[in-house]
């Protein structure tokens, strides 16, 4: 039986240090890279001992996003995919799949299903656009909170009927979407669209400005320092507090790395965003929908991965008997999953508000929550609950994202975008299918 030395890195019982190509044999292939590396190097031959026992992580999606790009560089006219004004079009247009993603991720990581996001997210746009234009007045904080808390109500009335009355999701949320479809309709009434466009409500101007008002070029700069060193410091401050009390922490190297593709990341998505994109008058600064994005997948991930109710979440996901007999409350859980999927929902349909300028009754919900779902698997989440990070709904999302406006430059119709985001999304679900199987024929004695 071999154990965990000191210093986070496996041990033999004869206190000889184990070698990390005995990693597979030792069945410890399974365990975090952080908690059987001394180094980075040790940290890279356990992750990849990881990867060959099945559990790919985000490789996928980046080996899938990578893919993409250089297809549509390659055959978008001008070789115009990858110009300053298309990839910042590439991002706002992303940010609603991506939000959508990580609502869905929500009850997805319980294996469960929410089929009503699509118009759960238009209800939380409406709301929020019909108090900007009925209430010239009223701040533009106050109509995005009343969009997500009435959204989030959604979520707790469909997860309180899918808990309590144990009541498939898959048909409550079925129920929801078709219902929810004929509410959106009602609150519409004969107008049958809400719009935002105005210049001089400054709630409609703000609630439109998520999408089109940027981030001045100095600003942008000094707010990506205070960015990188707060999360890079809070970074190093953990690892290295975790170090000093002998507790499992990654390699230094690794820290490090993490702190610099963060800078690296941010330094380009800013850089690209202060190019001139306007052909008459001048159009620059980062859009404010992308911190927008960002900030909400550093919240999600600090929830799901930093607090006692992510790791409740991850252990009814698992195995929701296991948790339950371990004392977690597994009705409110799957509860607040649902609320938090719906709010989340209602976030990413302010954002669509924003993105089209206002909402109508031809919104398709059927399709968003299609997108939603697709966005969430590609990115890395399990169909089969347990596994899923906020993360993989920003990579989901921006690669639904880049094949939608890859497949506008090349001028092709709807139906050729539903058709590959369909085979993408095969081919997601075949990937966490075999690693599920690998990483099941790896556990075998």
């Amino acid at each position: 039986m071999s154990g965990i030395d000191t210093q986070g890195g496996p041990s033999a019982d004869d206190g000889a240090p184990l070698e990390m190509t005995d990693l597979t044999a030792a069945k410890v292939d399974i365990v975090p890279p952080e908690i059987v590396a001394n180094d980075l190097g040790q940290y890279f031959r356990a992750w990849w001992a990881r990867v060959r026992g099945g559990d790919a992580g985000i490789l996928p999606v980046i080996f899938a996003l990578v893919a993409v790009t250089v297809v549509f560089t390659i055959v978008s006219p001008n070789h115009v995919f990858l110009s300053a004004k298309n990839l910042v079009n590439l991002f706002d247009q992303s940010a609603v799949f991506i939000v959508l993603a990580i609502a869905e991720g929500f009850v997805l990581l319980l294996g469960e299903i929410d089929l009503s996001t699509g118009y759960v997210a238009a209800i939380g746009g409406i709301v929020a656009g019909l108090a900007v234009q009925s209430s010239p007045d009223l701040p533009w904080w106050v109509a995005l909170i009343a969009g997500v808390l009435a959204t989030a109500a959604i979520g707790a009335i469909q997860g309180t009927i899918i808990t309590r009355l144990r009541m498939p999701a898959f048909i409550v949320t079925l129920a929801g979407y078709l219902f929810w479809f004929g509410v959106m309709i009602v609150i519409l009434g004969t107008a049958g669209q809400v719009g935002i466009t105005s210049n001089v409500i400054s709630g409609q101007a703000a609630l439109y400005g998520i999408v089109y008002s940027y981030i001045p070029p100095l600003a942008s700069w000094v707010g990506l320092a205070v960015i990188v060193v707060a999360i890079g410091g809070s970074m190093w401050l953990r690892d290295a507090g975790r170090r000093k009390k002998g507790l499992v922490a990654p390699p230094i190297g690794l820290t490090l790395g993490k702190i610099a593709l963060i800078a690296v990341a941010g330094g380009a998505v800013v850089a690209i965003s202060n190019v001139n994109r306007g052909n008459f008058l001048p159009v620059i600064g980062v859009p404010w929908v992308v911190p927008l994005v960002l900030a909400m997948v550093g919240i999600f991930t600090l929830l799901l991965e930093r607090t006692q109710f992510g790791r409740h979440m991850y252990a009814v996901g698992g195995n929701p008997e296991a948790a339950r007999r371990a004392g977690v409350n597994v009705p409110l859980v799957r509860t607040m999953a649902f609320v938090l999927a719906s709010g989340t929902s209602g976030l990413a349909g302010i954002i669509y508000l924003s993105q089209l300028g206002g909402l109508n009754t031809n919104i398709n919900g059927g399709q968003l929550v299609l997108y939603a779902v697709a966005a969430a698997v590609i990115g890395g989440t399990s169909l089969s609950g347990g596994r899923g990070r906020a993360v993989h709904g920003l990579l989901g999302g921006l690669v639904i994202g880049a094949i939608y406006n890859g497949l506008f430059l090349m001028g092709l119709p709807i139906q050729w975008q539903l058709m590959i985001t369909g085979l993408v999304l095969l081919a997601a679900v075949s990937v966490d299918s075999l690693s599920r199987r690998s990483s099941g024929s790896m556990a075998k004695p």
